[in-house]
């Protein structure tokens, strides 16, 4: 089990300016939403962005302390006006 801090924490380490959300889904510490905004996904594509986040949980997802992750992500700029 995979708490929603460390989820959050682990996010923000390896993107530092990144303003993070995470929602457990079931529970059960092993079913996340995260919402993540972050000037590294500038330039990016969703995918390119969703792997930046992927990659930052290798380990939790690689051992199936994650079993789902369900992404949402912005770049500074989009989450502003998605928020007008």
């Amino acid at each position: 089990m995979v708490s929603p801090q460390l989820v959050k924490d682990t996010i923000a380490s390896k993107l530092p300016d990144a303003h993070v959300e995470v929602q457990d889904l079931t529970g059960g510490g092993d079913h996340y939403q995260a919402l993540v905004v972050s000037s590294a996904f500038e330039g990016k594509s969703l995918v390119k962005q969703h792997q930046l986040v992927y990659g930052a949980l290798q380990d939790e997802l690689d051992s199936n302390a994650i079993h789902a992750l369900a992404l949402k992500t912005y770049t500074p700029a989009a989450w502003q006006a998605s928020q007008s």
